[in-house]
C-alpha cells in the first residue's frame, strides 16, 4: 500500500498521463464535455479512496474509465434529463460490464482525441476559445495553467471555458473529424493548440519539473496523427519538425541534479540524433513545396540551432533574418523579443536594447518574464548590471516553475558578482 502523499503524487501522474484519452472517449459517449469531465474528476477522487484501501489496480486508466462511466451514469440518473439519455444510459451500462481487456486499443483512443480536437476547434468558437478548451480537455492542463499561458486571470478563464462546452453543448457540435473540405479552416486552432500543449510540456509553467515529457510526447503524437491525415499541409508538417527538433534537446537541458542547462553551455552531444534527422527531413520535404508559413520558419531556426557545431558557431544572422520574416507573418511581443535577442549577437547589443525599448512602449509588458529575463541579459552584457539585476529580480517574481526560479536566481547571484 502506498502511503497517501505517494498515492496523491501516482494519481496526479497517472490522471496527467490519461485525462485526454479518457475525458475523449467518455465525452464521445455522452457528447457533453461537461458531464464527462465531471464525471471523470469524481472517477479521481474515487480512486484516492479506493487505491489507498486496495492499492494500485492492474491497469489505473481502465479503472478510471470504468469508474468514470458508472459516475456518469449515477449523474444522468440524478437529473432531470433521465429519460432523454436513454440510449447514452443502455451504451454505458453495457460498456460497464467490460473487462480491462476489452477497452479500445490505442489507436482508437487516439482517434477520438483527435475527434475532440476538431470539435474544441470548431470555427464557431474564437481561436483563444478553442486552443483553452483544447488544452483543458486534451492536454489536462489545470485552468490555472491554462490562464498563465494566456497571461489572463484564473477566473476570467473558467468562465471562457464554461461558456465553450455550452457552446458545444447548446450548438449540438458533433464529435467528429471533419471532412476533407472542412479541415482546412479548423487547421490554425488545431496546431496552434498542438503547439501550445508542446510548450507548456517543453518549459513547465509551474511546478518542480522544468519539463512534463507527457504533455510534449501528446503534442508529437498529436502532430503525428495530423501529418498523417494531412501528408499536403506543410504547416502541419513544420510543427512535427519544430516540436522534435526542440525535444531533441531534452536530455541536455538540466544537469543530473536537475538543475537547468542555458542553450549556450549545453552538452551537445547530448542531443536526439533521431529527432534532428527526422524534425530536419520534415522540414526540407515541407519547404520543397514552397507553400512557407510561421511553423516552418521556426522550425528553420530550430535547425540552424541544432545544425551549429557549438554556440560559437551558430549562424546568428540568419536567425535574426527568419525572425524578422517570422514577425512579418506573426507581429507580436514573443517574435520581437527573439527577433532582438539574435540581433544582438547578429549586430549589437545596443541596437536589440532599442528593440526591447519599442516593444515597452507598444505592449503592456510589466507580467511578462520572457521580457525582463531578455533584457537583463543584455543589460548585463552591455555591463550595466544594476538594471540588469533590477530586470532579473523582476523575472523571478513572475516565475512559478521551481526549477527555472533557482536558475534565474543563480544567474542574478552571479550578476552581484
Amino acid at each position: 500500500m502506498l502511503p497517501p502523499y505517494t498515492l496523491g503524487q501516482t494519481i496526479d501522474r497517472i490522471v496527467r498521463e490519461e485525462w485526454g484519452r479518457i475525458l475523449a472517449s467518455i465525452t464521445k459517449t455522452l457528447g457533453d464535455i461537461q458531464l464527462a469531465e465531471d464525471s471523470l474528476q469524481d472517477a479521481v477522487e474515487a480512486a484516492l479512496k479506493d487505491w489507498h484501501t486496495n492499492g494500485l489496480p492492474r491497469s489505473p486508466a481502465a479503472w478510471l474509465i470504468t469508474a468514470a462511466r458508472r459516475k456518469a451514469i449515477d449523474r444522468l440518473r440524478r437529473t432531470a434529463r433521465f429519460a432523454s439519455k436513454q440510449p447514452e444510459l443502455a451504451y454505458l451500462i453495457a460498456l460497464d460490464n467490460q473487462t480491462a481487456d476489452d477497452l479500445p486499443d490505442p489507436d482508437e483512443i487516439a482517434d477520438k482525441r483527435l475527434e475532440m480536437i476538431f470539435t474544441c476547434c470548431h470555427p464557431s468558437l474564437a481561436q483563444k476559445t478553442q486552443v483553452a478548451l483544447t488544452l483543458r480537455t486534451i492536454g489536462g492542463l489545470t485552468t490555472d495553467e491554462i490562464a498563465q499561458a494566456f497571461l489572463d486571470a484564473p477566473s476570467a478563464m473558467a468562465q471562457l471555458l464554461v461558456r465553450a462546452k455550452n457552446k458545444i453543448k447548446l450548438a449540438n457540435i458533433p464529435y467528429i473529424v471533419p471532412g476533407k473540405d472542412a479541415i482546412p479552416e479548423r487547421l490554425r486552432g488545431v496546431l496552434a493548440t498542438i503547439y501550445l500543449i508542446f510548450n507548456e510540456g517543453y518549459a513547465a509553467s509551474s511546478g518542480a519539473d522544468l519539463t512534463r515529457v507527457d504533455l510534449s510526447d501528446e503534442a508529437i503524437r498529436l502532430a503525428r496523427i495530423m501529418v498523417h491525415l494531412m501528408p499536403d499541409e506543410t504547416e502541419a508538417a513544420g510543427l512535427l519538425a519544430l516540436m522534435l527538433l526542440h525535444d531533441s534537446r531534452r536530455l541536455a537541458r538540466v544537469d543530473q541534479a536537475g538543475a537547468m542547462i542555458a542553450l549556450e553551455h549545453q552538452s551537445r552531444s547530448l542531443w536526439d540524433k533521431s529527432k534532428i534527422a527526422e524534425g530536419t527531413r520534415l522540414l526540407k520535404t515541407a519547404l520543397r513545396r514552397q507553400q512557407v508559413g510561421p511553423y516552418q520558419v521556426q522550425a528553420s531556426i530550430s535547425a540552424l540551432h541544432v545544425e551549429a557545431p557549438d554556440w560559437n558557431a551558430t549562424d546568428w544572422p540568419q536567425i535574426a533574418a527568419l525572425y524578422n520574416l517570422l514577425f512579418e507573418m506573426q507581429p507580436s511581443p514573443v517574435v520581437a523579443i527573439n527577433h532582438a535577442m539574435a540581433i544582438s549577437y547578429a549586430g549589437t547589443v545596443a541596437d536589440a536594447l532599442i528593440m526591447l525599448d519599442e516593444i515597452a512602449r507598444e505592449h503592456d509588458i510589466s507580467t511578462y518574464k520572457a521580457y525582463h529575463v531578455a533584457r537583463a541579459d543584455l543589460l548585463h552584457r552591455s555591463g550595466d548590471l544594476g538594471a540588469a539585476r533590477h530586470s532579473l529580480t523582476q523575472a523571478i517574481s513572475l516565475t512559478e516553475n521551481t526549477v527555472e526560479r533557482a536558475f534565474l536566481k543563480e544567474k542574478l547571484r552571479a550578476y552581484h558578482v
